[in-house]
């Protein structure tokens, strides 16, 4: 008997943590500027393109969600090409750049990041965003040249 109170005590806790851990997965966090460092020079050598938006997101060959994330920006994207500065799709496989991902303090996969036209981290979304989400968030850049 104790041993059954036990282990719903531990079925109990364990489907709590997850329930905790996954509560952030696909949502957008708002990030604080950083400052201009190696970041800058490691960003310009994936292929971040000054003057536009870009969706940049980390993805491996075995990384199973990174096709689902790969969908949904491809999407996106698609139906923001018409925009006076339409975002970039950019793909990085995390083990060809590891340096970037560790600069960019990539903790898991799939990692997407929103990076506005100066190539400032201004969203990033663990797990796989939601449409809606990437979206919204691309839209709330400034357009090239302004600022907020």
């Amino acid at each position: 008997m104790i041993a059954l109170g036990i282990l719903a005590v531990v079925l109990v806790a364990g489907a709590g943590i997850g329930i905790l851990v996954r509560r952030n997965e696909g949502r957008v966090r708002e990030i604080a500027p950083a400052p201009k460092s190696a970041r800058a020079e490691l960003l310009t050598a994936a292929g971040v393109l000054d003057g536009r938006p870009t969706v940049l997101h980390f993805s491996a060959d075995w990384c199973g969600p990174c096709a689902a994330v790969r969908r949904v920006v491809a999407s996106v994207v698609a139906e923001l090409a018409d925009t006076p500065a339409p975002p970039v799709d950019l793909e990085l496989d995390i083990d060809a750049n590891p340096d970037l991902a560790r600069e960019l303090n990539v903790l898991s996969l799939p990692t997407t990041f929103i990076l506005d036209a100066t190539g400032q981290e201004k969203f990033r979304i663990a797990g796989v965003p939601k449409s809606a989400d990437l979206r919204s968030s691309l839209g709330s850049l400034p357009v090239s040249g302004t600022s907020e």
